[in-house]
């Protein structure tokens, strides 16, 4: 009888070593998604703390850029003009450039088709 309860005490033994496995798998879950959180709010306090920054430099700053978005949009409002300009100047060119090569048709048969027919056809060259 001694062997039955060998193995009735194994199995008791791989019975609770199981559960101790399926325990530590449920904690590391939990420590998973607690060091999770923990993260995203480090995260989000950081951000914050950047904003804030970001913020007060530019209102510290506030006189100063509302010159230079004006001054941007004056140069910006230039380069639009100049290239209007330009495709008025140089649309009509454009226009007969695409004409002339639409209306210009070339008769002559590239060497690579008459190769590529003779080979279809079966002749040689």
């Amino acid at each position: 009888m001694s062997t039955g309860a060998g193995i009735q005490e194994l199995m008791a033994a791989e019975t609770r070593a199981s559960q101790i496995v399926a325990e530590a798998r449920l904690g590391r879950g939990d420590r998973m998604k607690q060091a999770k959180a923990d993260g995203q709010d480090l995260i989000s306090t950081y951000r914050a703390e950047k904003q804030e920054e970001f913020n007060n430099m530019v209102l510290s700053k506030g006189g100063s850029e509302g010159s230079a978005s004006a001054k941007l949009q004056s140069e910006t409002n230039k380069d639009v003009a100049d290239m209007e300009a330009l495709f008025q100047k140089n649309a009509q060119k454009a226009v007969d450039v695409l004409l002339s090569k639409c209306c210009e048709v070339s008769l002559e048969v590239p060497t690579a088709r008459v190769r590529a027919t003779r080979k279809e056809a079966g002749l040689s060259n």
